[in-house]
């Protein structure tokens, strides 16, 4: 890894610098990119980001590539093989979640007409950006995060709690929660 001031825990390892570096707080519009980020933070929950980041290329040729229209009709043949796949969380809560999520997802396309619209919108359609001098400011929760959760809940979303919806928020950059020193800090 190059000489940069990064948040700190990006200075683990050098998947979790190329991943802070080039996508970990870029805003992102795009519903299926949106839903990929959203059903990967859920299968994190329990675990370290990692574990997912890892496993990431394998999670997209498991689930069609995020394809929301193919995963809300996988059935129980479906779930038995991504049980075996050991390249994905094999947890069949997680996997059966990212089903009702897939459909989920779909009726709020239709409903609201864009993905990326209904989720920005807890955020005024703005990133919020925050102004953390240490790793340890940054929050687990907000209250754009709580009512994200308790809306996506409403809507029959799994595995969505407030502090899952935020590592989310960060990630797809609705909010920016990279440190002050940071070199992306103000990119």
């Amino acid at each position: 890894m190059e000489d940069k001031v990064r948040c700190i825990w990006a200075n683990k390892e050098t998947i979790y610098a190329d991943y802070h570096d080039n996508e970990w707080g870029r805003p992102i519009h795009d519903d299926q990119l949106l839903f990929e980020f959203l059903i990967l933070d859920s299968f994190q929950a329990g675990l370290s980001w990692i574990t997912i980041l890892k496993k990431r290329e394998n999670f997209r040729n498991a689930f069609d590539q995020f394809d929301a229209h193919k995963i809300a009709n996988y059935d129980e043949t479906k779930v038995l093989l991504l049980m075996l796949d050991s390249g994905i969380i094999r947890n069949r809560l997680k996997i059966n979640a990212a089903i009702t999520n897939a459909k989920a997802y779909l009726e709020i396309q239709e409903k609201e007409g864009s993905f990326s619209e209904y989720l920005w919108s807890f955020v005024d359609g703005k990133v919020m950006v925050n102004h953390w001098k240490s790793h340890s400011d940054v929050p687990a929760t907000s209250p754009e995060s709580d009512a994200m959760s308790k809306d996506l809940k409403k809507r029959g979303f799994k595995f969505v709690g407030s502090t899952i919806c935020y590592a989310f928020m960060q990630a797809a950059g609705l909010v920016n929660d990279h440190v002050t020193t940071c070199f992306r800090y103000g990119k």
